[in-house]
């Protein structure tokens, strides 16, 4: 494999909570190193197939819709665990993440590592910002993020 490392953020900053995967690779920018592929996706099936095609290890951020949501919780998931979430728990998207990972495990695109880092969101409906859960979340959620890319590094040296 390449030792790539790449930090996709699902989401639409334009749909509240959805956003918080943008939010976090910008504020991941200077805290990894810079050879690090940050990239934002809508999660497109398609397009996600093409991000991880030949990388080592995806790092995905993720806005969680649950019920009951507890906003703001985070949560870390593998590929495996992804997979077995239902389509309407597991992503704020139509396809929905678990989906693409499926997809992607018949087709045998996955990447070798693959982690998800997720926050529970509380509104994703049209409009600006960040809940005020989700952004007391994304320091952390950013944190574990960079934690995971480190991780990546080093057992790929």
């Amino acid at each position: 494999m390449s030792g790539r490392v790449v930090v996709i953020g699902l989401g639409n900053p334009l749909r509240g909570d959805d956003g918080v995967g943008p939010a976090a690779v910008e504020a991941l920018r200077g805290r990894v190193p810079d050879d690090t592929e940050l990239v934002v996706s809508d999660g497109d099936p398609a397009r996600m197939l093409e991000l991880w095609r030949g990388v080592d290890t995806v790092v995905v951020v993720e806005a969680l819709r649950a019920r009951p949501g507890r906003p703001g919780e985070l949560h870390t998931l593998t590929a495996a665990e992804l997979a077995g979430h239902a389509p309407a728990t597991a992503s704020t998207h139509a396809f929905g993440l678990g989906a693409c990972v499926a997809l992607a495990e018949a087709l045998d695109q996955l990447p070798r590592r693959l982690v998800v880092h997720a926050v529970e969101v509380a509104d994703v409906e049209l409009g600006a910002g960040l809940s005020e859960a989700v952004r007391s979340a994304l320091p952390e959620l950013t944190d574990r993020v960079a934690a995971s890319v480190r991780q990546a590094r080093e057992r790929n040296q």
